[in-house]
C-alpha cells in the first residue's frame, strides 16, 4: 500500500519551492516535467510558519532514493537549508483518485 509524506519547512518561500522545481527538471506550478518514479501525488502551498508539502508515494523507499538521487541537491541549490521542521510519514490504509462521473 502507498504511504503518505507530509513536510514543513519553516521560512521555506513559494521562489525556493520554485527554484526546487527548475533544479529537478519539474515546472511544480504547472505540474509537468521529470517527476520521479513511484510518486503517486504532490500537492504544496504555504502555511503558517513556512512551506507545506504533501504527497503520496507508492513506497518510502521510491521517496528516500529520489531525495539521495536528486532532491537533496535541488534542495541545497535553492538555499533550503537543514532538515524540514515537520516530516510524518503515514502508513496508509486507502488511496484515491475520485473520478467523478460528471466531469
Amino acid at each position: 500500500m502507498a504511504v503518505g509524506l507530509v513536510l514543513e519547512f519553516t521560512g521555506q518561500t513559494r521562489e525556493q519551492y520554485e527554484t526546487v522545481g527548475r533544479h529537478l527538471g519539474i515546472d511544480l506550478l504547472g505540474g509537468v516535467g521529470d517527476w520521479p518514479d513511484g510518486l503517486l501525488s504532490h500537492a504544496a502551498g504555504a502555511g503558517d510558519s513556512g512551506w507545506s508539502v504533501m504527497e503520496v508515494w507508492a513506497s518510502r523507499a521510491d521517496q528516500e532514493r529520489f531525495l539521495e538521487g536528486r532532491l537533496r541537491a535541488a534542495l541545497d541549490k535553492a538555499g533550503v537549508q537543514g532538515p524540514p521542521a515537520r516530516e510524518d510519514w503515514i502508513e496508509l490504509t486507502t488511496y484515491h483518485t475520485p473520478v467523478h462521473p460528471d466531469a
